[in-house]
């Protein structure tokens, strides 16, 4: 009996000398977590999404407690969470600039060719590997729906081919952006209203030929442009948010239909001018 009681014994002993250890370990080891750390932590949203350019939320409260990082970084937080965190850090409050994704394509299954039959994995940076997708236009959304995965906001989603950002969703974090290989997806803020949903650079002639519906470098959006607000650069067109008072000519004169307006109807952001007006978006 006592041979098997002595193991035993040994090994509660061993076990109970383990448990003290750890328990003063515990106490006298412990990094006491700064008061203010555990504030600002609590203020952050927890999307972990990196839109303020940090690992996470953690990283993002670690910085603002210990060095000096702006408190306006955290762009699905909005004002609500700068004003929150400026108050605990004894900081001066500085307005974030609400940003949203656009999608700088509008060729779905309709309007751009196909250069071969992929069967290979349903993925936008797969596809991108092989000769560069199945599309004939080497630059346009894949529409495989990468972006719709990483978008943990759900205002991502796929439609006829392409990729459609729900404004009213989107939080603005960039992640969408970041998991297109194509960089059709980009950010802007969310007071630029319009935008030329094509980053095709190619001449007009080649642009047709892939696509019904690219930009085709005409200069019809730049001569109608009252203050020079979208200038061609080559041959695509670009827009300059700074200029633009949103009278929507250069929309109306685009004959393919890819200068879109990026508001929306119910936006309270929206200036006066623009109060209950239907969303601008024209057809090719």
């Amino acid at each position: 009996m006592q041979e098997f009681l002595m193991p035993v014994l040994l090994l509660v002993g061993i076990g109970l000398v383990a448990g003290i250890i750890l328990v003063l370990a515990a106490k006298f080891m412990a990094v006491s977590k700064d008061e203010k750390y555990e504030l600002v932590r609590a203020m952050l949203p927890g999307a972990n999404c990196g839109a303020c350019g940090f690992a996470g939320c953690d990283d993002y409260a670690n910085k603002l407690v210990s060095g000096d990082v702006p408190a306006n970084l955290c762009i699905p937080g909005g004002d609500t969470v700068v004003k929150g965190i400026s108050s605990i850090l004894g900081k001066e409050a500085v307005d974030v600039v609400p940003m949203t994704a656009v999608v700088a394509c509008t060729g779905g299954c309709n309007t751009v060719e196909e250069k071969m039959d992929y069967r290979g994995r349903p993925s936008c940076v797969a596809a991108s590997l092989f000769y560069q997708g199945q599309l004939a236009c080497d630059h346009g959304c894949l529409g495989f729906g990468d972006c719709v995965k990483a978008c943990k906001f759900g205002a991502l989603s796929i439609q006829n081919g392409l990729a459609v950002v729900d404004k009213k969703r989107c939080t603005g974090c960039g992640r969408c952006a970041d998991a297109c290989p194509r960089k059709v997806i980009y950010m802007r803020p969310h007071a630029s209203h319009i935008h030329v949903a094509c980053i095709n650079p190619e001449s007009g002639k080649k642009v047709l030929k892939e696509c019904k519906q690219g930009c085709i470098g005409c200069h019809k959006c730049e001569k109608v442009c009252p203050t020079g607000a979208i200038k061609l650069h080559g041959h695509l067109a670009w827009t300059f948010p700074e200029k633009c008072i949103h009278c929507y000519a250069c929309v109306e004169a685009c004959p393919v239909g890819v200068i879109h307006s990026c508001f929306y109807s119910g936006d309270e952001n929206q200036p006066d001018l623009l109060k209950n007006q239907e969303p601008v978006v024209k057809e090719a």
